[in-house]
């Protein structure tokens, strides 16, 4: 057993000075994933630092926009009435992320923040560049149908866990933090770093940063945003493939599109090549198939998950479709 020091902050500030002092901390709020780690033996932080007691729980009104604490509950937050009326997508990714109980006690920021599921990542025993840089990669050679396509490289193809991360990216939210060098805001396409040559290097983030919030920007376009998740089982599962969508047509033809996909890349996957198409382009289902076939052109699948490349083609059309018809099937 590794001794353990733990430390309730009670301020930002405090919160952020005890993290900062110890190189082995970390940041404890709804523990729906660090403790899971630390019994796997895979996390060993020395300092925990409970930020429980501080006060970022809140969903604040900015105009047409919200700031959401970090450490506002995932069940809170799906049903809170103006997140459910100007980004349903974020509402229905949270309510589609893990179970009711975890919901109630898992935080936005932990969310954002989770590791991945990657079964070699977590055993602890297998070689894991983001565990133990320089390791290897297991899933390379190993089982690997849960794993992604886009964005990957030799030394990593885990997928990024996060529900909700995925409509944030494709509406571009914010995030905030205070850190030992002060406040910064972090736009989420910056906050997730493909794993390249570096897969332990997951976020921008220094050592004792704190996500205090995450701002949703004022997007009319938003409000006709919705979100799909495909998974083995309809309840406790992590997506193969999500979709993020909102479309905006104006006679007949798409003024503007923000898509993101889930269960396919390293990180939440803007799905900027798809976009492109879109804008300007008659609101179709052959036209939806060009985005899509655009979009996973790229893919680098591995046998057991070839099967995502046609998957996620046809959960964009999907998602595009419903997105032009108001959510409906």
């Amino acid at each position: 057993m590794r001794p353990l020091r733990y430390a309730r902050a009670t301020d930002v500030d405090g919160a952020v000075a005890t993290a900062a002092a110890d190189p082995d901390s970390a940041f404890l709020a709804g523990g729906t994933t660090e403790v899971d780690l630390i019994r796997l033996g895979v996390a060993r932080p020395r300092t925990l630092v409970d930020i429980n007691a501080l006060p970022l729980a809140d969903v604040d009104d900015l105009g047409a926009g919200l700031r959401v604490g970090a450490l506002a509950r995932m069940s809170d937050v799906a049903r809170d009435p103006r997140v459910v009326a100007r980004y349903p997508a974020v509402a229905q990714a949270l309510l589609l992320g893990a179970s009711e109980q975890l919901r109630n006690m898992a935080s936005i920021g932990g969310n954002l923040c989770q590791r991945t599921r990657c079964p070699y990542f977590r055993d602890d025993v297998s070689p894991c560049n983001k565990r133990e840089p320089g390791s290897g990669c297991s899933a390379l050679d190993g089982i690997s149908r849960g794993h992604a396509i886009l964005g990957t490289s030799e030394h990593c193809i885990a997928t990024h866990p996060s529900d909700v991360a995925v409509p944030l990216v494709a509406l571009d939210a914010v995030v905030h933090t205070v850190g030992p060098s002060g406040t910064r805001a972090i736009p989420i396409g910056d906050f997730y770093l493909q794993p390249g040559t570096t897969p332990e290097a997951e976020h921008p983030l220094e050592h004792g940063e704190l996500i205090v919030a995450v701002e949703l920007p004022a997007l009319p376009l938003a409000r006709r945003s919705l979100y799909l998740k495909y998974r083995d089982r309809q309840s406790y599962e992590f997506a193969l493939v999500s979709v993020a969508a909102a479309v905006a047509v104006e006679g007949g033809v798409v003024t503007a599109a923000r898509l993101a996909l889930g269960g396919v890349g390293t990180v939440p996957w803007r799905a900027r090549l798809a976009e492109q198409r879109l804008v300007g382009a008659p609101a179709t289902a052959e036209r939806f198939a060009d985005a899509a076939a655009a979009e996973l052109a790229p893919a680098r699948p591995r046998p057991d998950n070839a099967f995502k490349v046609a998957l996620a083609q046809r959960a964009i059309v999907r998602g595009l479709t419903r997105a032009t018809q108001g959510g409906r099937s």
